[in-house]
Order: structure tokens, then C-alpha cells, then sequence
């Protein structure tokens, strides 16, 4: 029965309680509307409607798990019975709120439906009961219960129940209106919450780079927070170590997990980049903290650009699909279930790793997001959808190549129904930079041709444009001239030569900025003509590469040093310590290569 109704009710009573009556609904009515504070609202609304009404006692109850229980949340009177549960169809008040009618009961004993678990238990006699459902329309919360009126014949009167059912509608209406302004909030706050998980999750993924960086990735979120996430970074030999990742689940306890694995995966990664030692590492953690149930499907990487081959293990996740250069594909099937299902499943310490020389080619690593996301046509996408994009995209630059097979899936206005994320291991810009130091394409000098190949490696180096690297790399170049059997004048005058050139190489061609990348490689020619100059005989040849604008060579000459000022001397030193020395075109006119050749004595 509505509020309305039980007001217009009221006013067809008459008695001398009419005006009481209708104060007490107009001030509870107004406090249910206006408290911010509805459980203490409701116990201060019971403790009014008890004493207007006279009982000895009342009771509040509310229905819980999902509907099938009954629990009292506030009492006042002779009986103390808070906490107390039943079924939700149980005793006089489950009845009142299943059928959803008030209900006056003079005397408990007669009805079978009567609960005497509260009267043992508090060992209070309840001889009457007046009920009133909690609801609004069809929506039952609970019920509000009085037991054994103290004046009269002691006997609940309609006008009581009428008056306890104005009272219970507002009630309800208080609570759901309640019920619902602490939902808004409540999703608010996971809104803001999720929308700074995703703000940090979008913090651990690594800053894009240009063309010529080998590994590129791309995630595509399919709520606010992802469970995929992918990763690389630079080592300081220039190896670059990479990984992409699915977490089981969805929402925050996906996010976290992700978050920590990731962040584990770099962690460790710089100390012991091998991707099987790491995959079992990570898999420790995850077994000891990961909420019961939750696993990552993952695959790690390291891939060396100096040799076109990538190390590379798989925990559970979708088999890596490598594209040769002459469009073949071939796939990785896991070798090893995913992180989090035991700790014991590292053999030796160690995932299972394969080598794959990617000779020019490309390595894929993506999320069943990929392969089982929707076309505009409703099919699904599969593996082989997928390689015939990457077929039909072969030309187009990487970064701009994932982008264009994202489009089919990733489609303005259609919800993802998972995360979407890709990695692709390029190795055609390294390739052509192998081949051009090998010498099985030789670059045109800029003045003449560059002699054939260079021989034997006896050293290769791939490192930032960092000062205080330098130190290794001297290092390194100096044993390299030991063990060609140079003096140890020819062994100082070689390093300073390096070390200059790379000096020059930071400060002047990349300006300074400590992200750039720089490749040393020395070779050792046997009994033959290294260069114009240098004649027949055993001689190193050391080639330095950078990728910073091209230089312009015929600004590069030694200063007069009868010209005396600080600095401008490095080219002088590298010309007088070396036989030869000289500028390559590079591939593509991308960068500087600069050949010097020191004669072995």
C-alpha cells in the first residue's frame, strides 16, 4: 500500500490521535527525505513509531544475499535482537515481505508461521505482532515489525497498521533513494580509480619510437583498464629485450597484475635478460602473490640486431609468427603452460627458449584479441586473416603496418569484446646494416669505392650515445689491438682514435642527446690490399656507424695546429693515429659511416 494511500486512509479515521498521527508521517517523511545518515535515520524513525504506537518493541529488517535472507539491522524496545538472520519466506515478517501486505497478528500462538527462535533466545514472551512490508512498486526490501502493544486490550488496531504502512513506504523510498546515491558514488569512485589504474598502465608501456627502431607495439584497450600489456627496452650492448603478455581476467585485480608483471619483467631484465631465466623468476612471483586462479599467458624476448636472431620463450601464450622475407610464415607454439599455475614449472631455473634468425624478416607476438576479434562482417579474423593483412601490408613501414591491421578489428562505434594488442621484432633495417658492414653490399665511399669485404669479426658494440659508456668501449678496443699484436703505442694511439670519433659522434652529431645509437665493429684483413694507402699486409678495420643527420664531409678537416684554442683537435689526432681514414654512404642515407683502417705492424 502506497504512502498516499495510507495517508488518505488516515484521514477517514477519527479520533483524538488523528493530528499526532499525521505530524508523526509529515516529520519522519521529511527526515527520510533530507538525512544524509538513513541507518541512523531508520533507528531514530523505529524508536518513534514504537513509542507512537505504544509496543514494547520493534524491529527493522532488511533482505540480503540477493533476496534469500532477512537480517535485523536495528531494534529498540524489550527485546535486543540485532544481527539476527532468517530465510527470507520465514516467521510473520518473512511472510509479510514474500506476500508484500501488512499484516496484524493478535495472537502468535495460532499462526504457524510464527518464529520462537527470538523469544528463547532473548526469553521475552511476544504475544502480537503488527508487520509492514519495506518496498516501492514491486521492488521488496524488507519489513518493518512491532510486537505486543502495552495499552488497551493490547491489541494492534488497523489504524495502527495503517499508520505503520505510511511509515514503511517512506521508509523504503528513503532507503532505495539511499541505496542508490551510494551506488552513483560508488561507481564515481571505481570510475576515477579505474581511469588512474589505466592512466598508470598507460605509464609502463614504452615511448614510441622512429622507424629505424627494430620493436614496435601498439595496445588497444577494450575497457578503461587492459590485461595485456607489452614492453622493450635497450640493453647497454644494443640488445634489445622484449615481451607481450596476456593476464587472466579482467578489471582492477587484472590491472594490478599486470602492472607487477611488467614492471618484473624490466626490473630483472636489465641484470638477466635471458628470456627463459626471466619467464621463471617471474613466474616464482606470480605464484606466490597473484590472486588464487589468476595466470598470465607470456611470451619474452631478446633480440640481438647485430646478429638478426632473437631468444625467445613462451609461457602459454599465442604462438609468435615469423614472416620471412619472401612472405613464408612460420609459427612458435608454447613450449610451457602460463605464469601462476605452479612454481615448480621451470626446469633447471629456466623456461624453454628457441633461437630464430630472423634474417631480414619480421617477428609478430599478439593476443588472442587479434586473432578472435570481429570483422565488420560478424566472421572472426583467425590466424590466417591475420597473415593475409601482414601479406598485403609487406611494403609499408612496421609502425605503420600495425596500424593497418588494427583498422579491421579496431573500427569507430564497435565495442571490443578483448584487448587488442600486437608486437612486431623488425630485423630489415638491421639486416641492411649487417650487410653493408660485412661487406655484401658495399657502400660507395664518398669519394671512390669502398673496398670488399672487411674480413674477419673481431669485435661488435651496440651502444647509447652516452658519455660515460665510452669507458667499456676503450676498454674493449684496446684488448681488440692486444690481440692483433700491436705496440703499446699503436694500442693508445687506435683507442684515442675511437674514442675520439665517438666523442665527435656524441657531441656534434646527435647534439648531445643521450638516446642515440652508435655500432663499432672491427675486422682483421690477412695479406691483402686494405685501402689506398695502407699497402698489402695484415691491417684492423674499424667501422663506426651512428643514425643522426648525414654530415656534410667536406666540412670535416683538421684544424692548423698553429691554430691554438680549446677543442677542434679530434680529427687531427684521428687522421695521424690512423692509415686510412674516410666516410661511407650508409644504406638508405640513413646516418654516417666512418671507416678507419690501422696497419698491423
Amino acid at each position: 500500500m502506497s504512502a498516499q494511500k495510507s495517508v488518505e486512509s488516515l484521514l477517514r479515521e477519527s479520533g483524538e490521535h488523528f493530528s499526532d498521527h499525521l505530524e508523526l508521517l509529515a516529520d519522519m517523511g521529511l527526515d527520510f527525505a533530507s538525512s544524509l545518515d538513513i541507518e541512523q535515520t531508520l533507528r531514530k524513525g523505529l524508536e518513534r513509531i514504537t513509542e507512537h504506537v505504544n509496543a514494547a518493541g520493534g524491529a527493522l529488517f532488511l533482505l540480503e544475499d540477493g533476496g534469500k535472507t532477512l537480517r535485523c539491522h536495528a531494534c529498540c524496545g524489550a527485546t535486543e535482537i540485532t544481527g539476527l538472520t532468517l530465510k527470507s519466506d520465514e516467521g510473520i515478517v518473512g511472510r509479510c515481505v514474500q506476500n508484500n501486505m501488512g499484516e496484524i497478528v493478535r495472537d502468535v500462538q495460532d499462526d504457524p508461521n510464527f518464529f520462537k527462535g527470538a523469544d528463547e533466545k532473548t526469553g521475552f514472551t511476544t504475544k502480537s505482532i503488527l508487520c509492514a512490508p519495506l518496498s516501492v512498486k514491486e521492488e521488496k526490501i524488507g519489513a518493518i515489525e512491532l510486537v505486543n502493544k502495552a495499552d488497551g486490550d493490547g491489541l494492534f488496531e488497523y489504524s495502527d497498521l495503517r499508520l505503520l504502512q505510511g511509515v514503511s513506504a517512506s521508509a523504503a523510498l528513503a532507503i532505495l533513494n539511499a541505496r542508490m546515491a551510494e551506488s552513483l558514488v560508488e561507481q564515481e569512485r571505481l570510475k576515477r580509480e579505474l581511469e588512474l589504474a589505466a592512466e598508470i598502465q598507460r605509464s609502463l608501456l614504452p615511448e614510441p619510437r622512429d622507424e629505424t627502431f627494430p620493436v614496435h607495439g601498439i595496445n588497444h584497450p577494450a575497457r578503461i583498464v587492459s590485461g595485456d600489456f607489452f614492453d622493450f627496452f635497450l640493453l647497454d650492448d644494443g640488445r634489445i629485450c622484449f615481451n607481450l603478455g596476456d593476464v587472466s581476467g579482467k578489471g582492477m585485480n587484472a590491472a594490478l597484475l599486470m602492472a607487477k608483471t611488467v614492471s618484473l619483467y624490466r626490473c630483472l631484465g636489465k641484470q638477466a635478460p635471458e628470456p627463459g631465466r626471466l619467464l621463471a623468476r617471474i613466474n616464482e612471483e606470480v605464484c606466490e602473490t597473484a590472486t588464487r586462479g589468476m595466470f598470465v599467458t607470456m611470451t619474452g624476448g631478446l633480440y640481438d640486431p647485430a646478429r638478426g636472431t632473437v631468444r625467445l620463450a613462451n609461457a602459454g601464450h599465442e604462438p609468435p609468427l615469423y614472416q620471412a622475407r619472401d612472405g613464408a610464415f612460420t609459427d612458435f607454439p608454447a613450449a610451457a603452460p602460463p605464469l601462476g599455475i605452479s612454481p615448480l614449472l621451470a626446469e633447471g631455473g629456466e623456461f624453454p627458449e628457441i633461437e630464430i634468425d630472423l634474417k631480414g624478416g619480421t617477428l609478430y607476438i599478439f593476443t588472442d584479441g587479434m586473432t578472435e576479434g570481429y570483422l565488420e562482417d560478424g566472421s572472426m579474423l583467425e590466424v590466417e586473416g591475420l597473415k593475409k593483412l601482414l601479406l598485403e601490408n609487406a611494403a609499408v613501414p612496421v609502425i605503420e603496418r600495425l596500424q593497418t591491421i588494427l583498422k579491421p578489428l579496431y573500427r569507430k562505434n564497435v565495442v571490443l569484446h578483448d584487448d587488442l594488442t600486437v608486437l612486431a621484432v623488425d630485423d630489415g633495417v638491421a639486416a641492411a646494416n649487417r650487410a653493408s658492414f660485412s661487406g655484401r653490399t658495399p657502400p660507395q665511399a664518398a669519394a671512390g669505392a669502398a673496398p670488399d669485404c672487411p674480413g674477419e669479426s673481431l669485435l661488435k658494440l651496440h651502444f647509447p650515445s652516452k658519455a660515460d659508456r665510452l669507458k667499456l668501449v676503450r676498454a674493449a678496443v684496446g684488448k681488440t689491438a692486444e690481440m692483433c699484436g700491436f705496440s703499446d703505442d699503436s694500442v693508445h694511439d687506435t683507442v684515442i682514435a675511437v674514442d675520439e670519433a665517438c666523442q665527435n659522434i656524441i657531441r656534434h652529431a646527435y647534439g648531445g642527446m643521450e638516446d642515440g645509437r652508435i655500432e663499432l665493429e672491427i675486422f682483421k684483413k690477412d695479406n691483402a690490399a686494405t685501402g689506398k694507402e695502407s699497402g698489402a699486409g695484415a691491417a684492423i678495420v674499424i667501422m663506426l656507424r651512428d643514425y643522426a643527420a648525414p654530415v656534410d664531409v667536406s666540412n670535416i678537416k683538421p684544424r692548423n695546429l698553429d691554430d691554438v684554442r680549446p677543442g677542434g683537435l679530434g680529427t687531427h689526432f684521428i687522421r695521424e693515429a690512423m692509415d686510412e681514414v674516410e666516410f661511407l654512404r650508409p644504406p638508405n642515407d640513413s646516418g654516417n659511416i666512418l671507416r678507419m683502417v690501422k696497419r698491423i705492424p
